[in-house]
């Protein structure tokens, strides 16, 4: 029982699905660019990004670990499921894994991994309680996936920069009604979130007008002539769901923030459709 619990505790750190959820919109960027034929090259990109994605969850949550036992006490270190020492450790071998991976894909996609790496090491302890910063670090990290994948496979496509804003924006939308509905905890650590910094109201509704330029944004692939009537048929109902729950953050941020990240995979689903359409037209 101790050990399934441990385990638990282990995969909970690592938020397993989020890890394998940015591994497939990798999967999409190398697709999206048109790169499936390099199998080889989005396995290990695939690999790369999961397991980076898995090792900065867990040591934010190792740098976190005071403010959790407010905003997050059921969380595996302060519940005590995990030990400090062991999240660290556990992190650094995460890491080691996504370096390894990385390491032999071309040279743009080795830099954007070694970047992100940074970004991730560095994102708690400089980046997460300067007003907005951690919200666009956070963003920039979940956009690059796409550019990830499609680098991997060496070629970046215009429709791949759209995804990249479409979902970096709504990603910092997301970022921003998370962090009002932990304003809380951050204060009581002294950390100085756009909320705390400038209002709740106001950092909504700063993203709300990022989410709605985004949204705006994502009809460049169909009025370009890149993309056709499959991408439109997606993308819109995506853009309505990301615009709505930034709207209802107002309200609600926990259930606002849920409906963010589903109208984000929404919207990467748009451009699978897009580019699938191409090839099987």
């Amino acid at each position: 029982m101790e050990a399934t619990r441990s385990l638990g505790g282990y995969l909970e750190l690592a938020r397993v699905g989020n890890a394998v959820a940015a591994g497939l919109l990798t999967v999409v960027g190398s697709f999206v660019a048109g790169g499936l034929d390099s199998p080889t090259a989005v396995a290990l990109a695939v690999t790369a990004t999961a397991a980076a994605t898995a090792a900065g969850n867990a040591i934010n949550d190792y740098f976190d670990r005071e403010i959790d036992t407010v905003n997050r006490p059921d969380r595996p270190i302060p519940s005590g499921r995990v030990p400090a020492r062991s999240a660290a450790a556990y992190a650094a071998a995460l890491f080691a894994v996504a370096t390894a991976a990385a390491a032999s894909l071309p040279p743009l996609a080795l830099g954007i991994a070694v970047v992100n790496l940074l970004a991730l090491l560095a994102y708690t302890q400089l980046f997460k309680g300067l007003p907005a910063v951690g919200n666009v670090v956070v963003a920039s990290l979940t956009g690059s996936t796409f550019l990830f994948g499609a680098a991997a496979v060496g070629r970046i496509a215009p429709p791949t920069w759209t995804l990249f804003g479409l979902a970096a924006t709504a990603t910092f939308a997301r970022e921003v009604v998370k962090d009002v509905e932990d304003v809380a905890g951050d204060r009581d650590e002294g950390l100085r979130t756009l909320p705390i910094v400038v209002g709740e109201r106001p950092a909504l509704a700063a993203a709300t007008v990022a989410m709605a330029a985004a949204t705006a944004a994502s009809a460049m692939p169909y009025l370009a002539g890149t993309f056709g009537l499959a991408y439109l048929a997606v993308v819109v109902p995506a853009d309505a769901t990301m615009l709505g729950a930034t709207v209802w953050g107002f309200r609600n941020p926990a259930r606002a923030q849920r409906w963010i990240k589903r109208g984000t995979f929404l919207a990467a689903l748009a451009f699978v459709a897009g580019r699938a359409a191409i090839v099987l037209g």
